[in-house]
């Protein structure tokens, strides 16, 4: 019964925090990015991503403000409920829940595949799916051992994917390779790669969601999300000019990092860059499997799943059963493979919480007599930034996110049966 009752330690700080938002954000696109930005814009491209930034700040300072408010665990799940109740707070955690899953088996097997380069032997199917399978039970078992032991594989796997970014950009100011102008491109240009500007910011929000973990959630998730916001816009930026400064052969752009470091660096450069996006994915499934269960930690605790997923294990603190299903699910999906039409739902959850959250902070505001017509203005610019992200899915996506809500809305309705049923059956 103990073991049931006891609650995760608060154990994290800023820093253990900052790390699971770089990590949220950073993942494979860093590596993909430079080549596609630069060949819609050009020289411009490093000052776009500062511009994405830019226009990502609203998204970022409403749930830095909303943050500031709370020191739970469930980031968007208690800012719906809290705006707008249970059950629209239960929609603005469990799309995410349940697509997360699925983007965790899709990211391993990417993960696999940059390390099938160098390991020759987990380019046969059956092999790289058991390696697949075999990491997302490693670093779930990781997970369950501690939120220490979890930020500190994190910080292990952080450096390692920041190491060969850092390289790629000194070989470029080093290198004595020449500077191009910056040239404004066309507007049609850039409204083509606007969408990927907002792909690569997408992952923010999960720092907010271990906040029952974290020793001052209030002051240092806020301070969190604005100042990681600004640094992970700066990695972007200078990574996209290395490569446009090095300007590697466009025909080996499909790994553009990779492709850069070889011209600047040789083939160990490569080998490294390539080392570092197998790492930087690795980085960010691990952030993925220390948020996203604690959100459905965080749901079962508002009410809105079974207590099992409630279960604290009484040797590590730690939300034991949420982490081992999230996992475990996640690598029966990488044995399916069947996933790729669901995982085209996982950016409609994301935009879904996003609403929520930005429709949620001037209702709060209100309630608690403390109008901000600033906050206001933001939380539209959000809400309007979220929308029209959301409007550019196809049919599929829509079809399959559809599926996801009405799956969690009956296991919505059940979980609250089952809680007032429960009284009535002790008595």
């Amino acid at each position: 019964m103990q073991g049931e009752k006891a609650a995760p330690p608060r154990t994290v700080g800023f820093w253990g925090s900052s790390l699971l938002q770089i990590n949220g954000m950073i993942g494979s696109g860093i590596f993909a990015l430079p080549a596609l930005l630069v060949a819609a814009v050009g020289s411009f491209a490093p000052w776009l991503m500062v511009l994405g930034g830019i226009v990502f700040l609203p998204l970022t300072l409403v749930f830095a403000w909303l943050s500031s408010r709370f020191d739970e665990t469930g980031g968007p799940v208690l800012y719906g409920k809290a705006a707008f109740g249970s059950f629209v707070g239960f929609q603005a955690g469990w799309g995410r829940y349940a697509s997360g899953n699925i983007a965790l088996a899709a990211n391993t097997h990417v993960m696999i595949a940059y390390f099938a380069v160098i390991f020759p032997a987990l380019q046969v199917p059956s092999i790289a799916t058991a390696a697949v399978v075999a990491v997302l039970l490693a670093l779930t078992f990781i997970n369950l051992l501690g939120m220490r032991n979890s930020i500190g594989t994190l910080g292990v796997l952080t450096l390692l994917k920041l190491i060969p970014l850092a390289i790629v950009a000194l070989a470029a100011l080093f290198g004595g390779f020449s500077q191009q102008p910056v040239l404004l491109p066309q507007f049609g240009k850039v409204e083509s790669v606007v969408l990927l500007l907002f792909y690569a910011f997408i992952g923010f929000e999960g720092v907010t969601v271990p906040a029952g973990e974290v020793r001052d959630p209030k002051r240092d998730i806020p301070r969190v999300l604005v100042t990681m916001l600004a640094g992970v816009t700066v990695i972007y930026a200078l990574v996209i000019w290395a490569y446009l400064t090095i300007a590697p052969a466009e025909s080996a752009s499909d790994n553009a990092l990779a492709s850069a470091a070889d011209t600047a660096l040789g083939r160990w450069g490569a080998l490294l860059v390539v080392l570092g996006a197998g790492f930087s994915i690795a980085a960010n499934n691990f952030s993925s499997l220390v948020v996203v269960p604690r959100m459905a930690y965080g749901m079962a605790q508002q009410g809105m799943l079974p207590r099992w997923f409630e279960r604290i294990s009484p040797r590590y603190l730690t939300p034991a059963n949420s982490i081992l299903c999230y996992g475990i699910i996640a690598a029966l999906f990488a044995i399916w493979g069947g996933f790729a039409v669901l995982a085209a739902a996982s950016t409609l959850t994301r935009m879904l919480a996003y609403a929520i959250s930005a429709a949620a902070l001037p209702v709060i505001e209100r309630r608690e007599g403390a109008f901000n017509p600033l906050h206001l203005l933001v939380s539209v610019l959000a809400l309007a930034a979220s929308a029209w992200i959301a409007s550019h899915a196809d049919a599929e996506a829509w079809t399959m996110f559809g599926v996801l809500i009405a799956v969690g809305t009956a296991l919505y309705v059940l979980a609250r049966r089952g809680r007032t049923a429960a009284p009535e059956a002790a008595a």
